[in-house]
């Protein structure tokens, strides 16, 4: 059978899984549509929040991300893990122990305001739509390249599938959907992984074949290293950021990956206090798998690109390379006209690489230039590493064909818990909360399932017409989440004299602050539309790690302005002191 063939079997029964549990998990209740009733058991918890946070990003993206950055790269590796011992020790049992829906529940009745609210709710659907539209982008990319279905076909199935699961079963539908879903794609995942690095070490663990031996004699990563440093790269293993930089990209994406809405809702769905604790933990070693294998799938990928394609006559490339240059993630420009795919440090646009389309004012000048002069005829866009990695490594069709479905499982799992958020940021937190107090809980069902379907809609239009520069709208997600909720949520919890005022003026502050750095240093839209160079960065810190600068800023703003200005009410300190003491409430606190 062809590789299509194998696709829809894979993707066909994975999709009649995700709809069968739909229809078992369906959500009678605000309480189920919202926290799943909240009787998840910490197992179940666990592998849900797993697929929910492990994205299109992850699955697709990162381990491209690191075999392009090299050790630069193991700062998402760091901070994307490392956030979830931020959320098992910081945040989870707390927020738990308090027993709410949401994220703007919390601070709109921590801070009691509902100003506090309406910006919690602002930020939560900022981070949401900047972060669904790589999701519902990744679903096409990968109908189109391994269905054969148009781009926008294939987005509007993604959207249709997300729709089912989310709309009848809300969040009790989405975390037993998600459990499937993150069996999917770990299987997806490692099997090529083993697959490959059995092939090229002789070891079928990744993460041990990573260092290992060739039979050669030359370790993989010292043969990578000699490959870049013929080709003009750097070396693989040698770091080209300031340690400051990397600390301050590390703590960014920590505390945004603590501070993302639609992975603290998760905590809120288990029985008890402990549960949550347990989950995240759980949660931690269910990411652990792909992310420790995620570096390994990086070298094997980087080197058998590599040698499969540099200095090789483009009339004998591959099947794998014509198939992928179709979708333009892939180009050749033969600049020295001799027939043979030169591939080396430099840019490589051509009029189909995505770069090409977006490069304007000087900075397009500039980059189209660059890209002239310099010796590097190849262009490979890094989202197609992972996916391509089978076909490279010559593996059986239905490895590649599962490869697809695990990247569509990653996208959609991640698109649903973000839907889910912006359905509750709507239904439960601006109209129950502020607008409509006295509306049914029938009728808050109802204008949930309405939200969402709007939702859904707007997150296809983000894949159908995605933003320029979406690797800056996806770091920008996480700039946000750790320059607004997390300062808030910890200082709400931890500092009983913060009041309403001091929340506030730290939230719209580290936000205004976090979006004027990403806008103006990473797509150059304030002033000119040219993204200044490294050298004009302040203090030399990268757009990705101000996030930790804003956040500094926040909490500094916060803590003066709180001492400025009244104490919370005595209720609001008890509420706190409450809080904090560990218990085992299985239902949620009334206040």
């Amino acid at each position: 059978m062809s590789v299509q063939t194998w696709t829809w079997i894979l993707v066909g029964v994975s999709f009649a899984l995700y709809f069968g549990i739909a229809i078992w998990a369906r959500a009678g209740s605000t309480k189920e549509f919202y926290v799943a009733g909240g009787g998840v058991s910490p197992l179940a918890n666990g592998m849900a929040t797993a697929a929910d946070w492990m994205s299109a990003a992850s699955f697709i993206s990162m381990a491209g991300i690191i075999s392009f950055m090299g050790y630069d790269g193991s700062v998402y590796l760091m901070g994307w893990t490392g956030g979830y011992v931020l959320l098992a020790l910081l945040l989870a049992p707390y927020l738990r122990k308090f027993g709410k829906f949401t994220v703007p529940d919390f601070i709109g009745d921590r801070y009691y305001s509902n100003a506090a609210r309406t910006v919690a709710v602002i930020c939560a659907l900022l981070v949401s739509f900047t972060y669904v539209a790589g999701q519902m982008r990744g679903v096409g990319i990968v109908f189109s390249q391994f269905l054969q279905v148009d781009i926008v076909w294939g987005v509007v199935i993604g959207m249709a599938v997300v729709l089912v699961f989310a709309f009848l079963g809300g969040m009790k539908g989405i975390t037993y959907t998600q459990v499937a879903q993150y069996c999917v794609l770990i299987f997806a995942f490692m099997v090529p992984a083993f697959f490959i690095s059995f092939q090229m070490t002789g070891s079928p663990i990744p993460q041990i074949g990573m260092g290992s031996e060739l039979p050669d004699g030359t370790y993989l990563l010292h043969q990578l290293d000699e490959l870049h440093t013929q080709l003009g790269f750097k070396e693989y293993t040698d770091g080209s950021k300031s340690k400051a930089d990397v600390f301050l990209i590390t703590l960014a994406l920590m505390a945004g990956t603590a501070g993302l809405p639609h992975v603290i809702v998760r905590f809120f769905t288990v029985p008890k206090v402990k549960d949550a604790r347990k989950s995240a933990g759980l949660a931690l070693l269910f990411i652990a798998i792909l992310y420790t294998t995620a570096p390994a799938v990086a070298v094997f990928a980087r080197t058998n690109m590599i040698q499969t394609v540099n200095e090789q006559p483009y009339t004998a490339v591959p099947d794998w390379f014509t198939n992928w240059e179709n979708t333009g993630l892939i180009a050749w420009t033969d600049k020295n006209q001799d027939g043979l795919i030169q591939y080396r440090a430099g840019d490589a646009l051509t009029s189909k690489s995505p770069e090409f389309t977006e490069a304007r004012g000087s900075y397009g000048e500039r980059l189209i230039s660059n890209a002239s002069t310099n010796e590097n005829e190849l262009y490979v866009d890094r989202d197609i590493m992972v996916l391509a990695n089978p076909e490279i490594a010559n593996l059986p069709d239905w490895v590649v064909a599962l490869v697809a479905a695990g990247g569509l499982a990653a996208a959609l799992s991640t698109a649903a818990g973000l839907l889910l958020v912006i359905s509750t940021s709507v239904s439960h937190d601006l109209v129950k909360k502020q607008l409509r107090p006295n509306l049914t809980d029938k009728g808050e069902l109802l204008l949930a399932r309405a939200s969402m379907l709007v939702a859904v809609l707007i997150a296809g239009l983000f894949g159908i017409y995605p933003p320029g520069f979406v690797a800056a709208v996806v770091a920008l997600a996480f700039g946000l989440a750790a320059a607004s909720f997390f300062p808030a949520i910890v200082l709400g919890i931890f500092d009983k004299r913060m009041n309403k005022e001091g929340a506030l003026a730290g939230m719209i502050i580290g936000v205004s602050l976090m979006l004027f750095y990403m806008i103006r240093y990473k797509t150059g839209l304030i002033w000119t539309f040219d993204p200044l160079p490294a050298s004009a960065w302040w203090w030399g810190i990268s757009p990705e790690g101000f996030g930790s600068i804003a956040m500094g800023v926040n909490i500094v703003v916060s803590l003066v302005v709180s001492r400025l200005t009244p104490a919370p009410p005595q209720a609001i300190r008890k509420l706190v002191s409450d809080i904090r003491i560990p218990s085992d409430a299985t239902a949620p606190q009334k206040h």
